[in-house]
C-alpha cells in the first residue's frame, strides 16, 4: 500500500510519509474515540467498525463486552476472555459480574475468529444462550453478537437469540 499522500512529524520535526504502523494507530485511536464511555451507539455500523479495527490484527481469539446503558451510551468495553487462535473460554458468571459491577442495562459481545473461519459452531450458539439466560436474570438485555474473522464482522448468532439492528 502507498502512504505517499499521508505525512506525519519526525522527532526533529521533519515531516516524512507516515509508516502503515503509524496509520494504523491513528486509525485505532480514532475509531476508539468513537466507542468511548457515553458515547451512543445507535447504529451496528459504529460497533462493526470499532471492533474491525481492535481484533482484525489479532492472532488469538479474544471474547469481550461492550457495557451500555439504558440510552445505549458505552459504559466500558472490556476484552474478558483470551484465547488461542480456536477458541477462548467463556464464564457467563464473569460477564455478570462485570454488567452488575458496571450497571450496565445491556450488551454486546463480541469474539474474532482469527483462523479466518466465519461460519458459527455449536458451542458459540451454547454460550450466546447461556450468556444471554445469564444476562436475563438481572435484567441486563444481550442486544448483539459479534464474531470478526479475517474477511468480515458477522453479526448475531441465530437472529432468534439476538434482537436485530432495531435494538441499536
Amino acid at each position: 500500500m502507498s502512504n505517499h499522500n499521508l505525512y506525519t512529524l519526525s522527532a526533529d520535526g521533519a515531516v516524512v510519509p507516515a509508516s502503515s504502523e503509524t496509520i494504523l494507530i491513528a486509525a485505532r485511536q480514532v475509531l476508539a474515540h468513537r466507542v468511548r464511555r457515553g458515547a451512543s451507539l445507535q447504529s451496528p455500523q459504529k460497533a462493526g467498525e470499532y471492533l474491525t479495527v481492535r481484533l482484525g490484527h489479532l492472532d488469538y481469539e479474544v471474547f469481550g463486552l461492550i457495557l451500555v446503558d439504558k440510552r445505549h451510551r458505552v459504559i466500558e468495553c472490556v476484552d474478558l476472555f483470551r484465547g488461542t487462535i480456536d477458541g477462548a473460554s467463556v464464564h457467563p458468571r464473569e460477564i455478570v459480574k462485570l454488567a452488575l459491577q458496571k450497571s450496565a442495562a445491556a450488551c454486546i459481545v463480541y469474539h474474532n475468529h482469527p483462523s479466518g473461519v466465519a461460519d458459527q459452531s455449536q458451542a458459540e450458539e451454547l454460550i450466546t444462550a447461556r450468556v444471554k439466560e445469564a444476562l436475563a436474570l438481572i435484567d441486563v438485555r444481550l442486544v448483539d453478537h459479534r464474531r470478526r474473522s479475517r474477511r468480515a464482522i458477522v453479526r448475531g448468532i441465530g437472529t432468534s437469540l439476538i434482537c436485530g439492528a432495531a435494538c441499536l
